[in-house]
């Protein structure tokens, strides 16, 4: 691996993308709203780093299966 792949990386990033600080700070609120069907629309940024940001998207997908009782 080269820097070329992290660059590119960097390059297709979501500028509506708000950082991993912010998302764990509204991510009890997205998966909620998440959970009722609203969460994407209301919350553009929060949705563009889920789809970028593994950890924190498995943080989501964890939370979510809690709040919809997946998993039992």
């Amino acid at each position: 691996m080269n820097g070329w792949s992290a660059l590119d990386r960097f390059l297709r990033t979501d500028p509506r993308d708000v950082g991993c600080a912010q998302a764990m700070e509204m991510l009890h609120v997205y998966a909620e709203l998440t959970a009722a069907g609203a969460a994407a629309e209301r919350y553009p940024g929060v949705a563009a780093h889920l789809r970028a940001c593994g950890p924190c998207g498995e943080d989501f997908e964890g939370l979510l299966a809690a709040l919809l009782g997946e998993g039992h």
